[in-house]
């Protein structure tokens, strides 16, 4: 494995990827804290307007089960993306630079043409994962429609749809980790250097699989964290988007060199 990884590094001109304990996201998250601390106003009003966004979306979606699972799931899809102008928060804050919300829209101007490419490829993603969640839906659920307040306690919990349940979990899993490997570092290395989305997915699929272990803890508390703010409808959002956003930039900064 070491010597693909090698190989890789030489063909794709790929920077050096530090391997990091498993017990770094910690840390990360500490350090996205002290972040978001010391650039409170700009930090929240990502938060704010994310989790706004996210209430109007599930709202629409909550007569539509299938519509409503898929966004759910999107929400980690896009998350990456969605954080890019926190890692700008952090590149300047970590530089002594000022801060603030107009600055970090400034730095995604800056870099507009590369995360275009990457909202593209995440708009296909998202799009790809909510028609198969209807198609799963449609072939493997054959109840009738099911009361959203009850909605995972009737079809996840209940036992009577084993095998929708194990095909969405391992098909919708699949595709968050091929996601997660390809973004958890990319965009945040986009961001900060002049690089193009193909060198900086590479370098992301290359920080995960020198350090899976961190990355799988890493994985678990986002999906932890992400699960309360969906939780206490959106509104803890407010602060786990901005202190997930500015860890992620700590996890690049001390994997990549």
């Amino acid at each position: 494995m070491g010597k693909t990884f090698n190989t890789l590094d030489q063909h794709f001109h790929l920077p050096h990827v530090r391997e990091v304990k498993a017990d770094r996201p910690f840390r990360w998250l500490a350090l996205g804290l002290s972040d978001m601390r010391d650039n409170l106003a700009a930090s929240l009003a990502y938060g704010v307007f994310f989790a706004i966004a996210g209430y109007l979306i599930l709202s629409y979606a909550a007569n539509m089960p299938y519509l409503f699972t898929a966004a759910i799931c999107g929400f980690f899809l896009v998350g990456p993306l969605a954080a890019a102008g926190l890692y700008e928060i952090s590149r300047r804050h970590a530089a002594g630079q000022t801060a603030s919300l107009s600055d970090s829209l400034a730095g995604l101007r800056k870099h507009r043409e590369g995360l275009m490419y990457f909202g593209a490829f995440f708009a296909i993603a998202l799009i790809g994962w909510e028609r198969i969640s209807a198609i799963l839906f449609a072939l493997l659920y054959q109840g009738g429609a099911p009361d959203l307040s009850n909605f995972y306690r009737d079809v996840f919990l209940s036992g009577e749809y084993t095998h929708f349940v194990i095909a969405y979990l391992v098909i919708g899993g699949a595709l968050a980790a091929v996601v997660f490997s390809l973004s958890v570092i990319s965009i945040p290395m986009t961001m900060d250097r002049d690089t193009d989305g193909i060198t900086a997915a590479m370098t992301s699929m290359r920080a995960v699989g020198v350090n899976l272990g961190a990355m799988a803890v890493w994985a678990a508390l986002i999906v932890a964290l992400v699960g309360i703010g969906f939780a206490t409808m959106m509104i803890g959002m407010v602060v786990i988007l901005p202190l997930l956003g500015h860890a992620s930039w700590h996890a690049y900064r001390e994997m990549i060199e």
